[in-house]
């Protein structure tokens, strides 16, 4: 007799889809912000002041031009609160405005900018964006040169994250009505291809100099995810066709071993104890680690039937192991019973119920 699944408890895969589908519309929003907004104004921004001029009159003029004043420096102070060195770089300016303006680097490398140092610095709409030093060209934390990279990266990432887990939930949706797996193979190989395009996206954000480009850069690489895809399904497909038992050969147990597992049905034996004693003719349960108190052994009359992958319809508790969990399914005198344990202990439970060979 093989254990069938109820269906009241066929609902159980709606769980993931649901987390599938807030985080990746969640997701995909915050990616749309990124690549619509954020990263178009950043790259105009960069335009902008690669195309400014010297501003040509007196005082400050207008924003948009590159407004140069000198100043004095008071003093410099390491940042503690960013991961990359930088240092502030306190000035006075020659209309007694005092300011300061923060800078990638360490001052003690740079012996320009000791107190008392003559300096020019440079504005543009109102920020200070690089600082000439008597020999060298220092640019601020506010140089707009290249900050699209940074939002167009971020956007890219979330994006493709999101398009990866709106596809596993429509994957999802579709493989629980034709097959009772909890990990199907067709959310396995989604998750595959679109942490590969996570990746590649990431890296053609960095490395690009245009927002086309990456766009393109990374449209190509989701063509080549998909053909890829597309023939790992028409072989999963044929590899995963008819019935779910998994063939495996009992081990050959000369002494006893603690491995993690779980027995479930209606009975005494059943628990969450979270641990098994397989040994030669002995399965037990046991919360022990080390197996050598509070055992609970299995009688003789538990048969096992067959193993198969988890499925949704499974009872609520069964451990997944991280994906790596299988089911022995068994009978004692009509009840049915699952064992749960990892596949590379499943023969160790195999060899401790006796079975020659699970079918």
């Amino acid at each position: 007799m093989t254990p069938t699944p109820s269906k009241e408890t066929a609902p159980a895969g709606r769980g993931p889809l649901r987390v599938y589908l807030a985080v990746g519309i969640l997701f995909s929003l915050a990616a749309a912000w990124l690549l619509l907004l954020t990263t178009p104004d950043a790259r105009d921004d960069e335009r902008a002041f690669a195309a400014a001029a010297e501003c040509g009159a007196p005082g400050r003029g207008d924003s948009d031009c590159l407004r140069t004043v000198k100043a004095l420096i008071n003093r410099t102070e390491k940042e503690t609160m960013s991961e990359t060195p930088s240092y502030w770089l306190y000035i006075t300016e020659a209309d007694g405005t005092s300011t300061r303006t923060r800078i990638e680097g360490r001052p003690e490398r740079l012996p320009a900018t000791r107190p008392g140092t003559d300096i020019e610095v440079t504005y543009w709409r109102d920020q200070i964006r690089y600082v000439d030093f008597a020999s060298d060209r220092r640019y601020t934390n506010a140089d707009p040169r290249g900050t699209f990279r940074m939002p167009l990266t971020i956007g890219l990432t979330v994006g493709i994250f999101g398009a990866m887990l709106l596809t596993a939930a429509a994957a999802t949706a579709w493989s629980s009505r034709r097959s009772p797996r909890a990990f199907p193979w067709q959310v396995g190989l989604t998750i595959s291809g679109g942490t590969f395009l996570v990746v590649f996206g990431a890296m053609a954000a960095w490395n690009s100099d245009d927002i086309g480009d990456a766009l393109r850069l990374t449209g190509l690489a989701g063509l080549v995810v998909l053909a890829v895809c597309a023939l790992a399904a028409l072989f999963l497909h044929r590899r995963h066709r008819g019935d779910d038992t998994i063939a495996l050969r009992p081990s050959v147990l000369s002494e006893e071993v603690c491995l993690p597992g779980l027995i479930m049905g209606e009975v005494p034996y059943a628990g969450d104890a979270g641990y098994l004693i397989a040994g030669p003719g002995v399965l037990a349960t046991t919360p022990d680690p080390t197996g050598a108190s509070h055992r609970k052994a299995a009688p003789c009359t538990l048969t096992p039937l067959r193993v198969r992958p988890p499925y949704l319809t499974d009872p609520a508790g069964r451990p997944d192991y991280d994906g790596r969990a299988v089911v022995v399914e068994c009978e004692d005198n009509g009840v049915p019973v699952l064992v749960v344990t990892r596949r590379r202990d499943a023969p160790a439970v195999l060899g401790a119920l006796g079975l020659a060979r699970a079918e």
